[in-house]
């Protein structure tokens, strides 16, 4: 549970909208992005990270008052969790292979089943 920041009354972190004020708390068509608001009179460019890296392609920077990549250039950014790869034993591993890339493997058969034709003639 959170707060509106306008009517300051508690509500769910799923509402779209305020059920007591109306604002709107996500962003317009996503409404899994938090909408970020500035507070009072500042912009959110001021304290926002991009901004200060100057990666921020915002087309309202420096003067955004609301923006979905806000990121507080105060706050720690998280270290990303490393990528879980389960270890695949040699025959799942040519198993995919084959699975995805069977063109390969029918030509593969071709010239293998030519091969053993030329060999089986010539004796």
């Amino acid at each position: 549970m959170s707060n509106c920041p306008r009517c300051h009354q508690s509500i769910s972190n799923r509402e779209i909208t305020c059920p007591h004020c109306g604002m709107i708390l996500k962003a317009y068509g996503h409404p899994g992005i938090t909408l970020h608001r500035a507070v009072e009179q500042e912009y959110l460019c001021e304290t926002c990270l991009y901004h200060a890296d100057d990666t921020c392609t915002f087309p309202q920077r420096p003067y955004a008052k609301e923006c979905t990549l806000y990121t507080d250039k105060d706050q720690s950014p998280l270290e990303p969790e490393p990528i879980y790869m389960p270890r695949r034993s040699l025959l799942q591993a040519a198993k995919l292979w084959c699975q995805r890339h069977p063109a390969v493997v029918g030509l593969l058969g071709l010239f293998a089943v030519s091969i053993v034709f030329t060999l089986l003639s010539n004796s």
